[in-house]
C-alpha cells in the first residue's frame, strides 16, 4: 500500500504533467471558466443523485467522485498557476475557522 500523499505531492504531481506540454497553465480567467464547467459538471451528478432529476437512460453513467476528482484537478492546476500553495491556503482557513468561527456552530456534547 502506497503512503498518503500530501497536497504538495498532488501539486508537484499535476505540475509535472502540466510541464510537458508547451501551453502550459491557462490564464486565470481560463481557469476559473474551468472550474465552473467542472463545478457545472459536479451539480448535475449530485442532482441526478439526491435531487429530483433522475438521469435519462442514454446518458452516461458518472460517479461523484470522478467530478471531484476533475475539481480537484483544477484546483490545484489554478493554484500552481498562481503559486500558491494550498497546504499554506488550507492551515490559514483553518485557523479562521478555529478563532473567528469557533463558537459559531453547535458543538456535540461528548
Amino acid at each position: 500500500m502506497q503512503p498518503a500523499k500530501t497536497m504538495k505531492d498532488m501539486q508537484t504531481e499535476v505540475d509535472t504533467y502540466i510541464s510537458q506540454f508547451k501551453e502550459g497553465y491557462f490564464s486565470p480567467l481560463a481557469m476559473l471558466a474551468r472550474m465552473t464547467e467542472e463545478l457545472g459538471e459536479l451539480s448535475r451528478e449530485v442532482n441526478h443523485y439526491y435531487g429530483e432529476k433522475p438521469k435519462k437512460s442514454t446518458e452516461e453513467e458518472k460517479a461523484i467522485e470522478e467530478e471531484l476528482g476533475d475539481m480537484l484537478f483544477v484546483l490545484i492546476c489554478f493554484a500552481n498557476s498562481l503559486n500558491i500553495d494550498l497546504e499554506e491556503a488550507h492551515d490559514r482557513v483553518m485557523k479562521k475557522f478555529s478563532t473567528r468561527d469557533k463558537d459559531r456552530w453547535t458543538r456535540i456534547e461528548e
